[in-house]
């Protein structure tokens, strides 16, 4: 991309997606100034954060606005869901991320699996309820093991893995008839549970032409060894080296191809971040969900693994241009872990202090998810997920050494992390 001016960019979000994505934006040359809405103590640091909330559509509109901004990238699913990238498509404003059209991919599980159906994209056998009985009775046709989730935005908390017949029920139950979601479960899915190994692919997407970054793969138990309740995330690795060339050109040419000429079937101009959360069973990869957005924690491994710019393939996307026909990526391995909130995802402690060391290794970041900065101007705890540390290296091994030796050099109270970040890759 050509331009003398230098751009301005408005990161909307206030997570560790959003801080790994402002700090690679700041390694390009095309790049003047960022700004973040409403952003967190540690992204405070790179760019102007503003206190406007993610919901807030007209707010991030009237501020893309004033500070003349060249793009908007949307970082978290509620402001996608809700349409922001229409309203700034409306006044002239360029954005990186799909239409609330598109975005219904995650904002309704039950849109997706239709889309799914429809397509004959490979997934889980399924069937949505809105009423009680009728989920009852497809679970008696339908013993467990099964999986009951909440079709509307649930913060990745949605998903009820039944091991019993009265885990089932009650999650039925709860959901449909004890509000435990509020509205994101006044509909759900219930699915058969699939078998494997889980791994992500994140592709940039402008219409039917895509880019994908390296496979990864997500920890989402708390406890190590994969125990314990599901969390946003407690860390990730890329690449998963389950999925070979191979696998990967059928993944592209069995999941992801279909899926962009069936979101054009249907009409949807899609563009920006399809990520597809997949199982890879032994009836080969099947999708779990789509997401419509950077996944937060791959983001922290993803980004670090490309050579390239990222900017000119977010403004490509954007646009609905052409994406070039080859990405570079670094060899070796990236991991990020995340450093928790004791009692995380359940309640937590906040506010408080944060120690740093003074320098970080080069290939490393520290990335800030869940905190603020205080009266003092001294970081503080404020999210269950507070810190990722981030490492980039030869090979996943090196990798994960350099982070786990910067996590202990932070220290703030109640910490908690998982010490097995990647361990079936390291096991193989």
């Amino acid at each position: 991309m050509e331009t003398s001016q230098k751009l301005k960019i408005l990161v909307v979000g206030s997570g560790g997606r959003e801080h790994a994505l402002i700090q690679k934006c700041h390694q390009s040359p095309l790049v003047g100034a960022i700004i973040a809405a409403p952003g967190n103590g540690g992204i405070a640091a790179e760019a102007s954060c503003h206190p406007i909330e993610v919901d807030d559509l007209a707010g991030l509109v009237a501020l893309a606005q004033t500070e003349a901004v060249d793009l908007v990238i949307v970082g978290p699913e509620v402001p996608l869901s809700l349409g922001l990238v229409d309203a700034l498509k409306a006044v002239g404003i360029l954005a990186y991320g799909p239409g609330k059209d598109g975005a219904e991919l995650e904002a309704s599980k039950v849109f997706c699996k239709d889309f799914f159906a429809r397509h004959k994209i490979p997934t889980a056998e399924y069937a949505s309820f809105t009423e009680v009985p009728p989920a009852l009775a497809y679970l008696q046709e339908h013993p467990p093991p099964i999986v009951i989730k909440a079709s509307g935005l649930a913060a990745g908390k949605g998903v009820i893995m039944a091991e019993t017949q009265a885990q089932a029920e009650d999650a039925v139950r709860d959901m449909l008839e004890g509000g435990a979601f509020g509205s994101s479960g006044a509909e759900i899915v219930i699915e058969e549970m699939l078998f494997g190994e889980e791994a992500s692919i994140h592709a940039i997407v402008s219409d039917e032409d895509f880019v994908c970054l390296p496979p990864s793969q997500d920890h989402k138990r708390a406890g190590e060894g994969d125990t314990g309740l599901n969390t946003g995330g407690m860390g990730a690795y890329a690449p998963t080296g389950k999925i070979d060339a191979e696998l990967q050109a059928r993944i592209e040419a069995n999941i992801i191809r279909p899926t962009l000429a069936g979101l054009k079937a249907d009409g949807i101009d899609f563009r920006g971040t399809l990520y597809a959360g997949l199982m890879l069973t032994e009836n080969g990869p099947k999708v779990l969900e789509y997401n419509v957005r950077f996944g937060d924690p791959e983001t922290q491994v993803l980004l670090p693994m490309l050579a390239d710019d990222l900017v000119p393939l977010l403004i490509a996307s954007a646009k609905g241009e052409p994406l070039p026909k080859k990405v570079r990526f670094h060899d070796g391995a990236a991991i990020v872990v995340v450093l928790a909130a004791k009692g995380y995802p359940g309640d937590y402690p906040k506010g408080d202090h944060i120690d740093f060391p003074k320098s970080i290794p080069d290939g490393t970041a520290i990335v800030h998810a869940g905190t603020a900065c205080d009266q003092k101007g001294q970081i503080t705890t404020n999210g269950g997920r507070v810190l990722g540390i981030s490492a980039q290296a030869s090979s996943l091994q090196n990798a994960a050494q350099k982070a786990y030796e910067l996590c202990d050099q932070i220290i703030f109270n109640g910490k908690y992390l998982r010490r097995d970040i990647g361990h079936r890759e390291l096991n193989r």
